[in-house]
């Protein structure tokens, strides 16, 4: 199976080969992860250090990857379908394996259970609508688990599921929560004025840097992947003791409206 890759230099360009390819802060495999990369999704490498590369994604992030996730070589790009988690069978192998929610599949590998659609499909069925990224956010990602550095329904962290879930959107947002919290335009922080597709961001920092991102659902409800939940949550803002929620809420920073 050959999938994707960017036409910056074909050399450089690499695709990514594992379901999930981790992205660390240091060329070792016991360092942080910052980051995730999926099946058939183009890496850049800008250097490469004792089976190592550091690349850079496509939404500008860099870190460090093992040349173990990636094909040998650059893919064709032709062809390629996106994932709503779906088991694939290779076409030359029968192989089979599953690939998460937001991963690149090759037109020739047969998708034998799950979902796979074509840009096209994706653009038509998932408009860039408030209601409907925070259903999708509900469907797709109800029952995570928390996970730093991750982005799909298998592990994902705040800003990963926010991210992964406005892709499926056509609408591209930074990786970290801090850079999200820099878009659109502020909203007052009172819920009367939100609307679902907002952004609400969080710190528990002194220095009130942004640490955490919710996506609202409605003015009463908000959606996040949360260590203190342990993955996954609905908030209901109008249940006064639900202490969790209410110390949440007290951590509240700043709202943006970024569709």
């Amino acid at each position: 199976m050959r999938i994707g890759h960017a036409d910056v230099g074909a050399e450089k360009t690499r695709v990514v080969a594992a379901a999930i390819a981790p992205v660390h802060a240091e060329p070792r495999a016991s360092s942080e992860q910052v980051t995730q990369s999926l099946a058939g999704h183009p890496v850049v490498v800008l250097e490469a250090r004792d089976g190592w590369c550091r690349v850079r994604l496509g939404d500008g992030y860099e870190g460090w990857m093992h040349e173990g996730y990636l094909y040998s070589r650059a893919a064709s790009a032709e062809g390629v379908r996106y994932s709503l988690g779906c088991t694939v069978r290779d076409a030359a192998s029968g192989v089979e394996r599953a690939l998460p929610f937001g991963a690149r599949v090759a037109r020739d590998a047969g998708v034998v259970a799950g979902e796979a659609i074509e840009d096209s499909e994706r653009q038509r069925r998932f408009p860039a609508d408030g209601r409907a990224i925070a259903a999708s956010a509900a469907k797709w990602f109800a029952g995570t688990s928390y996970q730093w550095g991750g982005l799909t329904p298998w592990g994902a962290d705040c800003s990963g599921m926010v991210q992964a879930i406005f892709a499926l959107h056509g609408v591209s947002l930074p990786r970290d929560a801090r850079q999200q919290a820099e878009l659109g335009s502020a909203i007052e922080l009172a819920p009367d004025g939100w609307r679902a597709g907002d952004l609400l961001f969080f710190s528990e920092r002194a220095d009130g840097r942004i640490t955490h991102v919710a996506l609202v659902a409605d003015s009463a409800t908000l959606m996040h992947v949360a260590i203190g939940r342990g993955g996954f949550s609905v908030e209901r803002l109008n249940q006064a003791r639900d202490t969790y929620a209410v110390g949440l809420m007290g951590r509240l920073r700043s709202a943006r409206r970024v569709l």
